[in-house]
């Protein structure tokens, strides 16, 4: 293995949720009068902190999203993930193997703690991680493109930069990465790769990660 620790995102990467969330995104911000389709929210919003949903939306209308935004947008997409939301095939079988291979791993999420406690206790992942291996963009203030994220998770895990490989299926992450130093894999099932600019190579199924690590 080329790599002493492996980081990955969890929405669209560990979890089918881009579909999932996206769609509630899109319906909410519509509903609130931000007119938003599903292809908006992916192009936007994908890979990103909720602040940057507020960022946006403040940018383009002038206008802020009610106060209570953040938490009905939880609350809809928590209830909808515990009723449909499943591990993205084949990484199962990625953490086995990395796992088998005494490859140190860990998460790097744009989502809070909770999101990705919902999301991967709802999959049956979260026994892969634990509470030491998961990092949110809430442990460092800024979420992607800014590399604090992947920076903070490195930290944490006693691994230089430039040991690091990332997972990502975002340009936002894939930014975020490369910031941070480190070399980034680009998973293509929801995202063209030429909008993964930049990405150390791409797959499209997740059986294909471990040979591109070695």
């Amino acid at each position: 293995m080329r790599y002493d620790l492996v980081i990955f995102d969890n929405d669209g990467v560990l979890v089918d949720s881009g579909p999932i969330s996206n769609r509630i995104l899109a319906d909410y911000l519509t509903e609130l009068g931000h007119p938003t389709t599903y292809e908006d929210s992916l192009r936007d919003y994908m890979g990103a902190a909720v602040h940057r949903i507020h960022d946006l939306v403040l940018e383009r209308s002038g206008e802020r999203l009610p106060a209570g935004f953040d938490e009905s947008f939880h609350a809809r997409v928590f209830e909808a993930f515990r009723a449909q939301l499943e591990p993205v095939s084949g990484v199962g079988e990625v953490l086995r193997e990395l796992a088998a291979d005494g490859v140190p791993y860990c998460v790097g999420s744009s989502g809070s703690h909770e999101r990705i406690r919902v999301a991967l206790n709802g999959t049956g992942l979260f026994a892969w991680f634990g509470e030491e291996r998961i990092f949110s963009s809430q442990d460092v203030g800024r979420g992607k493109p800014a590399p604090d994220l992947f920076l903070y998770a490195a930290k944490v895990m006693g691994v230089p930069p430039e040991r690091c490989a990332v997972v990502e299926d975002s340009p936002l992450g894939v930014r975020a990465a490369l910031a941070a130093g480190m070399d980034v894999y680009g998973f293509t099932a929801m995202t063209p790769g030429e909008r993964l600019t930049g990405a150390t190579a791409l797959f499209s199924e997740m059986k294909e990660l471990p040979r591109l690590l070695q």
